[in-house]
């Protein structure tokens, strides 16, 4: 593995759980130190793109019914509510 992509991985990690709501950062934070080591590429960009979206968009995909309304991230939104069992 490149020493780019161990720090992509690294950054990831920590704004994942350390988004600034305790929520987001135990659901999204738990999922990223579960999962992004084994993550491609293609699957880390993806990732960092999804950190980058606002707060109150992203708790409103992981835990409200707007979560139908999170478009090119639904596969990630679906992965982090099934990692946490939310369905």
């Amino acid at each position: 593995m490149s020493d780019d992509m161990e720090v992509r991985r690294r950054r990831a990690q920590w704004r994942a759980g350390h988004r600034g709501t305790k929520e987001l950062d135990l659901l999204v934070g738990r999922f990223a130190e579960a999962t992004i080591a084994g993550m491609s590429e293609a699957d880390l960009a993806h990732f960092e793109q999804f950190l980058a979206v606002s707060d109150p968009d992203l708790q409103a995909w992981l835990l409200g019914p707007e979560r139908a309304e999170a478009g090119a991230f639904g596969d990630v939104v679906g992965e982090i509510r099934k990692f946490h069992g939310l369905g």
